[in-house]
């Protein structure tokens, strides 16, 4: 079945070439632009408490400590939370790939021809297929892996070590990772529905998803960073997508942090 494919997919895809075309305003030496827009001096503002200050409190009852002591443990990843580039040679256990796959994209409840899942989506949709490149995985062969979130499993793709083709494709950010994550686009899922506005919500799903996998490495201790920068031709043709109807759209390495976080 022919369907109709939108123009906008290509703002979806690594462009970075168009950097080196030509000049931002920075390269010009434009002023940096400001943070936020300041509020007019007739504006009335109101100072809030610091995020901090709910957690201070203490209620007594169960249900308020149990309450606390989750809000606690949200705010201490959300602060700690950052890009790191720097892990060590100790393996992933396969619990731990799959926490954090499940946090990126696993499925709460299956309705059939959509899901519930841990990540939000427009309609429902999720336009977004996974895939894992293993590298340092406790009881888990080296190679490329797809994610299957209805089932909670890993599909082999490929075995073996080409750790050096996916290294080029991520424009040298390889970064000695325990495993890579990465996101491939499937346009059509969300076209479906939205047609050519799709195209925005395929990238806020990205983001998402990537926002999950922050915290859950924040969880357990390792360190990850979002990746935007990649050749696309390459990475597609490392992924074996066919650029078109399925791309790659996001990457981030996974790995151990000395210490832990």
């Amino acid at each position: 079945m022919q369907y109709e494919r939108f123009e906008g997919r290509w703002f979806l895809k690594s462009n970075w070439h168009l950097v080196k075309s030509g000049q931002s305003d920075q390269m010009k030496g434009v002023p940096v632009p400001l943070q936020e827009e300041p509020p007019a001096p007739e504006d009335c503002v109101i100072s809030l408490p610091p995020p901090d200050a709910l957690l201070a409190h203490d209620g007594g009852a169960a249900g308020f400590v149990a309450s606390n002591a989750l809000s606690t443990a949200l705010y201490r990843m959300l602060e700690g939370r950052k890009s790191r580039r720097k892990y060590t040679e100790e393996p992933l256990s396969l619990e731990e790939l799959s926490y954090l796959l499940w946090a990126i994209e696993g499925v709460k409840e299956n309705k059939g021809k959509f899901s519930f899942r841990t990540t939000p989506s427009g309609g429902a949709r999720h336009p977004l297929d996974v895939y894992v490149f293993a590298h340092k995985i406790k009881n888990l062969n080296v190679g490329l892996y797809r994610y299957l979130p209805v089932e909670h499993q890993l599909v082999l793709e490929r075995q073996g070590d080409d750790s050096e083709v996916l290294d080029e494709a991520l424009n040298g950010q390889f970064w000695n990772a325990a495993c890579i994550v990465m996101w491939a686009a499937v346009p059509y899922r969300s076209e479906w529905r939205y047609g050519k506005a799709a195209d925005k919500l395929v990238a806020l799903d990205a983001g998402h998803s990537c926002q999950n996998l922050y915290l859950a490495c924040e969880a357990l201790g390792l360190g990850t960073c979002a990746i935007g920068a990649y050749d696309q031709e390459k990475l597609d043709a490392y992924l074996g997508l066919d650029g078109e109807d399925m791309f790659a759209l996001y990457a981030a390495p996974v790995g151990k942090l000395q210490g832990g976080a």
